[in-house]
């Protein structure tokens, strides 16, 4: 088995220089990992030249940006606690990395060196790690133990477990082994726990999820997105985040659908008015969309921002980028600022294509549909739940907790198909009791789960914390 996991890593690190041929992502992958811990090893040199006598060092790895979600809260209240103790902040993911690499409470930000033997052991050379932190699902054999051989001490958070997985087979005896190199376990729920005592795991602690603790901390901030707030400005606007084809064809669908029934309506009206005169003014007020539409793609590389324009080409589209940079332009003519807010809020959809400002964004939104539902799995919904409006997402979310828990609370619905989406969305607009209610939900759901990250590092720093 060790033979066979070691040589998965370098096949895994080869497919990647392959596939960094056509796909842009799998090249920062590999190439991210070229030289890599020489890169390290100037970093942390000129790190511990800065910081002398550095007694303690904190490593926290994350897979990608939905970990680094539920690791910010921990390191940010680490740094308040601990401010002289450096962080080492690393990610597998190019995507964690690439958004993440100037995060600034942490004092170096690196990929993960691939999981062999004599990388494991020159990185903790280099780092010097005294605490270590993995986040929800990262496994990684050989760090694992030889963390544990050098006694040094590393935590698993906001971990969930699942029936399905590997350590609960009849079979999974080699992966088991590798639970026993965690310090301690912080699950989110009790079900996690029960598997993890049912294998004789029992240094396990039920604390729920640390994003609960994020996201309730940026709805809390006064970060306002003045283009967004001049664009849902009076309008219900539904808030579509981390968006794939997928969605976006059911959202371009959908619009198609309710400018079809606008339209038969006011023709209608014309057709049936009395004086010909009022026809040209029956159309206004029904040709206007229920809604405003925000869209936040997943990926907001050009190529599929020009996709989504098209499919949108029957409406008014605004593209952050272009908005915001307008604004900028313009700024010495307030003639120029006013006639830009007036084209922004006559737009019917307006694309965020950039990326760190979808959780802000949601404080607009009425309604939140997350993306990823029709492929591996949906995204983050607490950023939408926690200012208190209803989600919805596709069929794929049952790996997913919080998510489970909406749907049987009543905040939260999934849909498998677009004549599903229609369906909610026709009770939502229609309903705003129901707006509400559904809102009030989600956001009471939140408050109820915060306190992950202060129990976390109580645990951690029992002598510590406060």
């Amino acid at each position: 088995m060790t033979i066979l996991y070691h040589t998965s890593l370098h096949l895994y690190l080869f497919a990647s220089a392959i596939a960094g041929i056509f796909s842009r992502k799998a090249a920062k992958f590999y190439n991210g990992r070229r030289d890599l811990l020489m890169t390290i090893e100037s970093k942390m040199a000129h790190l511990f030249t800065n910081k002398r006598n550095v007694k303690d060092l904190l490593w926290v790895h994350c897979a990608s940006v939905g970990e680094f979600e539920q690791a910010r809260p921990v390191i940010e209240k680490h740094k308040a606690m601990f401010p002289d103790v450096p962080v080492v902040l690393t990610f597998f993911s190019p995507s964690g990395y690439e958004l993440r690499h100037n995060y600034p409470f942490a004092d170096a930000v690196f990929y993960l060196p691939m999981d062999t033997s004599g990388n494991v052991i020159r990185f903790l050379d280099l780092v010097k790690p005294t605490k270590v932190i993995f986040v929800k699902y990262e496994f990684w054999r050989n760090y694992l133990g030889e963390l544990k051989r050098r006694a040094i001490p590393v935590y698993l958070i906001s971990a969930i477990f699942r029936e399905d997985q590997h350590f609960f087979k009849s079979w999974g005896g080699y992966f088991r082994k590798i639970l026993a190199n965690f310090e301690h376990i912080f699950v989110q729920d009790a079900n996690s726990a029960r598997l993890l005592n049912d294998i004789g795991v029992i240094n396990v602690t039920v604390c729920g999820d640390t994003r609960f603790d994020r996201v309730k901390e940026v709805t809390g901030t006064s970060t306002q997105i003045e283009t967004l707030a001049a664009f849902s400005e009076n309008s219900l606007c539904l808030v579509a985040g981390s968006t794939w084809p997928a969605d976006e064809e059911i959202l371009a669908r959908f619009l198609k659908t309710q400018k079809s029934i606008l339209k038969s309506s006011a023709e209608s009206k014309q057709a049936s008015a009395s004086n010909p005169s009022q026809k040209e003014n029956l159309f206004k007020p029904e040709s206007k969309l229920p809604f405003k539409l925000v869209i936040a793609p997943h990926e907001v590389d050009d190529s599929h921002i020009s996709k989504i324009i098209s499919l949108f080409e029957e409406y008014k589209v605004v593209r952050y980028s272009e908005v915001k940079k307008s604004s900028v332009e313009k700024s010495s003519s307030i003639r120029d600022n006013q006639i830009n807010t007036s084209l922004i809020r006559e737009a019917d959809v307006f694309i965020i294509d950039t990326i760190g400002i979808l959780s802000v964004a949601y404080r607009y939104g009425s309604v939140a549909y997350i993306g990823g539902g029709f492929g591996v799995g949906i995204h983050n919904i607490l950023e939408a739940a926690a200012y208190g409006i209803p989600v919805i997402f596709g069929p794929k979310y049952q790996k997913f907790k919080e998510a489970k828990d909406l749907i049987k609370l009543g905040g939260a619905s999934s849909i498998d198909s677009f004549e599903q989406f229609v369906v909610q969305m026709q009770q939502l607009t229609s309903q705003p009791e129901l707006l509400t209610v559904r809102g009030e939900i989600c956001k009471e759901y939140v408050v109820k789960n915060l306190g992950a990250t202060s129990a976390i590092l109580a645990s951690i720093y029992p002598h510590n914390s406060n």
